[in-house]
C-alpha cells in the first residue's frame, strides 16, 4: 500500500503534468487562431497614406541616384526670346547637323553627313556619353594636342574638320553662335573651372593584351552590323538627308584625327553606349569585347587628315594615340591596339 506521502507526490505529478499538457494546448489555440490574422494583414495593400509614403521613398531614392551625375538644365526655363530662340536652333543643328550642313546641306555643304549627336548622344546630354557638360566651365583652355589655349569655337571647328570630316565654319556664322550658344547654355550650371559628374567617358581597365581585331570582327557581326551594316556604311534615311545609323568606316565616317580613332576613347564609348539602349549603369558587352570590337572598327578603311602639328610635345602624346613619333621607343602597332600597360610601365 502507498503511503499518504507517496500518494502526495503523485497527485503533485499529475497536476504538473496537467499544467503542461494546458499550456501546449493554448498555445496551439493561440498559434491556429492567429495564423489567418498574419496572412491577412501582412497581403492587405497599404493604405494610400501608406503606399504614397513608399512611393516617395523610392522616388527620393531615385533622385539622390540621378543627384550623383550632372543634368543639362531645360530649354524651356530660358525667359530671354532671341537667346531661347538662338539656343534652339544650336541644339537643332547638334542633332540635325547634316540636314543643315551635311553633303546635301540646306545651309552649307561641309561635312560627311554625320550628326554631332552621333558621337555626342542624345544632342550632348547623356551620361558618360561624350556630353557637353564640362565644355563651358573648362574652355578656355590649354590643349596639349595642339600646344595651345583654344577657346570653344576652336573645338567645334576641330569636331568639324575631324569628326565630320568637313571644313571649319565661319565662327561669326548664325550656326557657329548658335551650337556655341546651346553648348555654353547646356554647362551653364557647371561651375567655372569644375568637372561635370558624368561628362567625357567613363573609365574602363586596360587589357593585359593587345585588342582583337578579328575577335573584334565576332562581336562586330553579332552586336553591331543589324545597324551600322556588314560594310560600316551605315543607313541614311529616306530623303538621304542625315543617317539613322552612323556609318563607323569608309568615305563618310569621322577621319584618322577625329578624338574616336583613339582605341581607349572608342571602346570606352562603346561599352557604356552600344548596343543601342544600354547605359553605363547596364552595359551589355565585356571589356573584352568593348576592346576587341572597336579594334576592329578602327583597323578599317578611313579618311586621312594631315595634322603634323599635333602633339608638339611628344611626352604628353596619349598612350593610344595610333600615329608616331613617340617619346618612347614601342611601335606605332602597339600604341594603336596595346598592351598599353608596359608602355605605361616604361613612362613612369
Amino acid at each position: 500500500m502507498q503511503t499518504e506521502q507517496e500518494e502526495n507526490k503523485s497527485y503533485q505529478g499529475l497536476i504538473s503534468a496537467l499544467n503542461k499538457l494546458l499550456w501546449v494546448i493554448v498555445v496551439l489555440v493561440i498559434t491556429i487562431v492567429a495564423i489567418p490574422f498574419i496572412l491577412y494583414y501582412s497581403a492587405k495593400p497599404a493604405k494610400p497614406d501608406e503606399a504614397k509614403t513608399e512611393a516617395a521613398a523610392g522616388a527620393e531614392l531615385s533622385k539622390q541616384t540621378a543627384s550623383i551625375y550632372w543634368m543639362a538644365p531645360e530649354i524651356t526655363g530660358i525667359t530671354d526670346s532671341k537667346q531661347k530662340e538662338q539656343v534652339a536652333y544650336g541644339m537643332e543643328l547638334i542633332v540635325h547637323t547634316s540636314k543643315y550642313l551635311g553633303p546635301n546641306g540646306s545651309v552649307l555643304k561641309m561635312s560627311n553627313g554625320l550628326n554631332c549627336q552621333n558621337c555626342h548622344l542624345q544632342a550632348g546630354t547623356a551620361v558618360f556619353g561624350n556630353n557637353y557638360g564640362s565644355v563651358a566651365s573648362l574652355y578656355p583652355k590649354l590643349r596639349a594636342r595642339s600646344g595651345l589655349v583654344e577657346n570653344i569655337y576652336k573645338r567645334v571647328n576641330d569636331c568639324f574638320e575631324r569628326s565630320l570630316n568637313g571644313k571649319a565654319l565661319d565662327t561669326a556664322s548664325k550656326e557657329m553662335q548658335s551650337i556655341v550658344s546651346y553648348i555654353s547654355f547646356v554647362g551653364s550650371n557647371v561651375s567655372k573651372g569644375k568637372k561635370a559628374e558624368g561628362s567625357g567617358f567613363k573609365d574602363l581597365a586596360f587589357l593585359d593584351r593587345s585588342a582583337d581585331p578579328k575577335a573584334g570582327q565576332a562581336v562586330y557581326t553579332a552586336k553591331c552590323q543589324s545597324c551600322h551594316q556588314q560594310n560600316g556604311e551605315g543607313v541614311f534615311n529616306a530623303d538621304k538627308t542625315e543617317y539613322t545609323f552612323p556609318a563607323l568606316w569608309g568615305k563618310s565616317s569621322f577621319n584618322d584625327g577625329a578624338g574616336l580613332y583613339r582605341i581607349s576613347n572608342f571602346a570606352k564609348y562603346i561599352k557604356y553606349n552600344m548596343p543601342q539602349g544600354v547605359t553605363h549603369e547596364n552595359p551589355q558587352l565585356t571589356d573584352e569585347e568593348a576592346w576587341d570590337v572597336a579594334a576592329f572598327v578602327l583597323t578599317q578603311n578611313r579618311p586621312h587628315i594631315n595634322t603634323p602639328k599635333d602633339w608638339p610635345d611628344k611626352s604628353k602624346k596619349p598612350v593610344d594615340h595610333p600615329f608616331g613619333p613617340y617619346a618612347d621607343a614601342f611601335s606605332e602597332k602597339q600604341h594603336k591596339l596595346g598592351p598599353f600597360k608596359p608602355i605605361l610601365e616604361t613612362v613612369k
